[in-house]
């Protein structure tokens, strides 16, 4: 894991992140914490999120404007 870059934790993702789960259990759809924490890493520095598993980080994309890389 030392070699591959890391984004750091901060005031800003932890902000996002709280937005993420807050706005999530208020339409009724609570989502896992650690996609959470992923989807607020990517979006607090403006990042896309590389992954195959498209249907768990979808209410991302459509409610907080993640973008996914798919291929």
């Amino acid at each position: 894991m030392a070699a591959r870059p890391k984004i750091p934790g901060g005031t800003e993702v932890a902000r996002r992140w709280g937005e993420i789960v807050g706005y999530a259990d208020r339409r009724g759809r609570p989502r896992p914490v650690n996609d959470s924490w992923i989807a607020a890493c990517c979006l607090a520095y403006e990042l896309p999120l590389a992954t195959l598993n498209v249907l768990d980080f979808q209410d991302y994309v459509t409610y907080e404007g993640l973008e996914l890389i798919t291929a």
